[in-house]
């Protein structure tokens, strides 16, 4: 009864408009003073546990990698390399959308700075070609998961701090599937296209394409130097995210001469709010998650989900669910510091690999950005083509479906996820 008057404080808290990291502590701090348990400083001594990690340095590196691409033009850039390869097919602008995304994924590593950094470019362009700004925005919303996916991803790195899981295999697990995400969703677009009648953008010329390339090499060439230099053991997550704002601030201030020390110092100062946000988030998730393992809550879920059927499938489809259901109402990073501790043992248990499910995890919570009533990447993207919020979740459905077809697919055939850290690493 205890650990439900927990939940009961903190969902009441969520309703209220509360933000998610004082939600989190404030529960957690009402639970131990009613229940007598330790006193204060012990809380703030689990909540700098929670954040002292150096795989952690990777977030803040990484979140002003992805503000430097978008403030010094390197999106634009990319976006019209990706026109140019792929803008002559049937609804080009749609399959732009998605190649785009899956390039800027290789740099950024996080859903939202996707969609309001390229979705910007990209609903625009859609815009001015006369598509349904519906349309833009659900083809953007859903490309926009594929950036936690393919390697670098944010929560992959939270997910590997908490689950004590090698962040190198988790880049490497994630890559397939993101692929695989990208393709289902270009056949829904060209589904849409056909059904449609949208037109082909523009003609395939191979001098318009070599001609975008060169002046998007050196933009291209970031997750070559993230990816690359972690499969190749030159540098590990937290160095690959130092390397990529080393290059970014390299292509702004030298080679483009786009990113003003005016600029610089505003992504800087951004960059500190979204991480201490985040790192908040950590801490009190950390407090929330050692209450549930005090009180033996993993196990009690284990032996729960254990005893519902004998049948591993079954088991591994109640947890999809729950993430799932979980993705709707909670952020990322405090979903995954808190539920690791629960459902990955019960995983470990039918036999998944830890990497497996930090993929499946991952994905999972990623959907929850569709969805409402959270549903951030929603609430960016209504901002940005200045559509109501509503119209953003009609319109993104029925991109949900190739995504959760990917989600099944990955979750139940654990060699697409496997296949690549298991010839690199073992």
């Amino acid at each position: 009864m205890d650990i439900l008057f927990l939940f009961v404080i903190l969902f009441g808290l969520l309703i209220f408009g509360v933000p998610v990291a004082i939600a989190l502590a404030g529960s957690s701090a009402i639970y131990i003073i009613s229940n007598g348990m330790p006193p204060p400083m012990v809380v703030a001594h689990r909540m700098v546990n929670g954040v002292d990690s150096f795989p952690l340095l990777a977030v803040p590196f990484f979140i002003l990698a992805g503000n430097l691409m978008n403030t010094a033009g390197i999106t634009e850039r990319i976006f019209n390399f990706a026109l140019s390869l792929v803008g002559w097919m049937r609804g080009g602008l749609g399959h732009v959308n998605v190649g785009a995304s899956v390039i800027f994924a290789g740099m950024s590593g996080a859903a939202v700075a996707d969609a309001g950094g390229l979705g910007a470019i990209e609903i625009k362009a859609m815009r001015d070609a006369k598509y349904d700004p519906g349309f833009a925005v659900g083809v953007t919303a859903a490309s926009s998961t594929i950036g936690p996916i393919i390697p670098p991803s944010l929560p992959m790195v939270i997910y590997g701090v908490v689950a004590g899981a090698s962040i190198g295999q988790l880049f490497a697990a994630g890559f397939i599937p993101g692929i695989v995400m990208a393709l289902s969703l270009m056949l829904m677009v060209a589904f849409f296209a056909r059904r449609r009648g949208f037109p082909r953008d523009q003609k395939f010329e191979i001098s318009i394409l070599f001609s975008s390339f060169g002046r998007a090499f050196l933009s291209l060439m970031t997750p070559v130097i993230i990816v690359g230099g972690i499969l190749s053991g030159a540098f590990t997550p937290t160095e690959a995210a130092v390397a990529a704002c080393a290059w970014a601030m390299f292509l702004g201030l030298v080679i483009y001469r786009t990113l003003t020390w005016r600029r610089f110092l505003r992504v800087t100062f951004d960059t500190i709010e979204t991480t201490s946000v985040v790192l908040f988030v950590v801490g009190a998730a950390a407090i929330f998650a050692w209450i549930l393992t005090s009180n033996r809550v993993p196990e009690a879920v284990a032996g729960m989900l254990l005893s519902a059927s004998d049948r591993p499938w079954v088991i591994l489809l109640l947890i999809n669910l729950i993430l799932l259901i979980v993705g709707c109402f909670m952020e990322t990073v405090a979903a995954i510091t808190i539920l690791v501790p629960v459902l990955l043992p019960v995983a470990v248990e039918l036999g998944v690999d830890p990497v497996h499910f930090g993929v499946i995890m991952v994905l999972n919570l990623m959907l929850g950005l569709l969805t409402p009533p959270v549903g951030m990447v929603l609430y960016v993207l209504a901002r940005v083509a200045k559509i109501p919020f509503e119209r953003c979740v009609v319109a993104t459905a029925p991109f949900l479906i190739p995504l959760v077809a990917v989600l099944v697919l990955i979750t139940f055939v654990p060699a697409v996820t496997m296949w690549l850290p298991t010839l690199i690493y073992r």
